[in-house]
């Protein structure tokens, strides 16, 4: 921090266990992985290679390289995990894994059809492997979950071996733990905090309005993704109250 200022909500230090802040890389260049992280690297805690970019970045191991010299961890998209999956290829997304040197892994199903214990198996597979990330919620608009499911499902996931769970909202906020409109679906998210511990929740949040939504309700060492590189230093203010969503939230607290 650049100045001294009083009465600032206190952050959790790297490596963190909650708090983090998930970064969406959607096709960064090496020169501009630099840049964000000269600017933004102190911010972030983990990065996600979104959905399948990884298989047609160019100088992909140079680019995780970057990330690694920064110490910031990185993962590729769970939509890769489902497309070596569907493909009966999952032998060979662990050799991926290995080759490139990956410690955490994405498994979702919110593109393809799978049983969940048929996924838990992937977890505890691949949890013997890396740490392991697990998404919740459908990439499909029309797929709604009741509040029971989604708790279902976490709870299944994180004794599977999930490190962390991810609740679905795809790169524009607008399915899963939110409506088409962008607002939260307040009620699931209550539902389900009475029984999934917020720090083991990363809540995909791309847009302002719904990450000023969960640092109100949970505070500002809320885990939060999906967060576009230009995005950290305007959300790392959010959650310090020093931007006007929040200026006077954490006042006198």
């Amino acid at each position: 921090m650049n100045f001294k200022l009083n009465d600032l909500p206190e952050r959790s230090i790297k490596p963190r266990q909650k708090g983090l802040t998930m970064v969406m890389d959607k096709g960064l260049s090496l020169r501009q992985v630099e840049d964000f992280l000269d600017v933004a690297g102190v911010h972030t805690d983990i990065v996600k290679l979104g959905w399948s970019t990884s298989h047609v970045t160019p100088r992909l191991k140079e680019k995780l390289e970057l990330y690694r010299s920064a110490g910031i961890p990185t993962y590729f998209g769970g939509t890769l995990f489902e497309a070596f999956t569907v493909r009966n290829q999952f032998e060979d997304y662990q050799r991926v894994l290995d080759e490139y040197g990956m410690e955490y892994a994405e498994v979702s199903d919110g593109s393809m059809d799978i049983e969940h214990d048929i996924k838990c198996d992937y977890i505890r597979k691949l949890s013997k492997q890396v740490t392991v990330i697990s998404e919740v919620g459908s990439k499909d608009a029309t797929k709604i979950f009741a509040p029971y499911k989604w708790i279902k499902l976490m709870q299944a996931e994180i004794e599977a071996g999930s490190w962390k769970v991810i609740a679905e909202a795809r790169e524009g906020g607008n399915v899963g733990i939110y409506r088409g409109t962008g607002e939260v679906r307040e009620g699931l998210v209550d539902e389900i905090l009475t029984q999934i511990p917020s720090e083991r929740i990363i809540w995909e949040a791309p847009q302002k309005e719904q990450q000023v939504w969960f640092i109100k309700l949970i505070g500002s060492n809320v885990n939060l993704g999906n967060i576009a590189p230009a995005e950290v230093i305007p959300l790392e203010t959010i959650r310090l109250g020093l931007r006007g969503d929040t200026f006077d939230f954490f006042l006198g607290k």
